[in-house]
């Protein structure tokens, strides 16, 4: 990572004036700072992009079996999921929400500590599945993290609107049913993808002969506490019906329960090494 450093620093600059030129477009209604901040946090993309690109050539592995990594790589997929929604369906003042998040993590992962992995237990996750399941939690936690996001926002819009605010910062909110819209597709989208990610990390950990260790780790026990969370979630909205607020503070919820996950069951677990 040192050889890169410099690039990892310009990023968090660049990442914590795009947020600033959010926050300034959130406050004032400012079009141009939201124009600026945008291609930020392009070029934000770019760089943690060329960052994993060279601990790739450096480590001649996928960075992600560290927590400095794995933070690293869910910041990144946190700036993609809000540049591909902003791009698609232009939801106001959603990058500014998401990136705060992103941005926390990126810093935290400044921090991290960035343990040695040793080249043979490297080549006995790359030559098994676990590559395949820490990437697909990772893009699951990354839809679910943005899915409470917008449920977030549909909160705040909610209560605008209860207030009886009305301004220009109300009419830039997306509509609430919107909202709930996006927010359920994620959910629809990440609810398999940990499926199956669990699914392979059993299977890996089966193969490992971490049976039946794996079963009372607390990162697993946490993990599989998650998909139920989200599970729950699109039982209430496809098998009862359940709309608007409730499921709006059940996926807020959800979006706790990944933090705990993360930060406090990787205090606990015996073999996590990347969170």
């Amino acid at each position: 990572m040192s050889s890169i450093r410099w690039i990892y620093d310009l990023t968090i600059i660049l990442y914590a004036l795009s947020v600033l030129g959010y926050f300034v477009d959130f406050l004032q209604n400012n079009r141009k700072a939201n124009r600026i901040a945008f291609w930020l946090l392009s070029i934000v993309w770019v760089l943690q992009l060329v960052v994993m690109i060279f601990r790739v050539i450096e480590t001649n592995r996928f960075p992600i079996l560290t927590p400095n990594e794995g933070l690293f790589f869910y910041a990144w997929v946190i700036v993609t999921l809000s540049l591909l929604i902003n791009w698609f369906f232009r939801v106001d003042f959603f990058v500014f929400f998401t990136n705060i998040i992103g941005f926390i993590l990126m810093a935290v992962s400044w921090f991290a500590p960035n343990n040695y992995v040793s080249p043979a237990f490297s080549d006995q996750l790359i030559n098994e599945l676990a590559i395949i399941h820490i990437t697909m939690a990772f893009i699951a936690y990354g839809a679910f993290t943005v899915s409470s996001i917008l449920s977030v926002m549909y909160l705040t819009q909610y209560n605008m609107l209860k207030e009886k605010k009305v301004g220009k910062r109300l009419w830039r909110f997306e509509s609430l049913g919107r909202l709930e819209s996006l927010s359920y597709l994620l959910n629809v989208v990440g609810v398999p993808i940990l499926f199956l990610s669990l699914i392979l990390g059993l299977i890996y950990g089966y193969k490992m002969n971490l049976a039946p260790t794996i079963f009372y780790d607390a990162k697993v026990i946490s993990s599989f506490i998650v998909l139920i969370v989200y599970g729950f979630y699109l039982y209430l909205k496809v098998v009862q019906g359940t709309y608007g607020r409730q499921l709006a503070y059940w996926n807020v919820a959800g979006l706790l329960v990944i933090l705990i996950n993360y930060f406090l069951a990787a205090t606990l677990t015996e073999f996590h090494l990347w969170y």
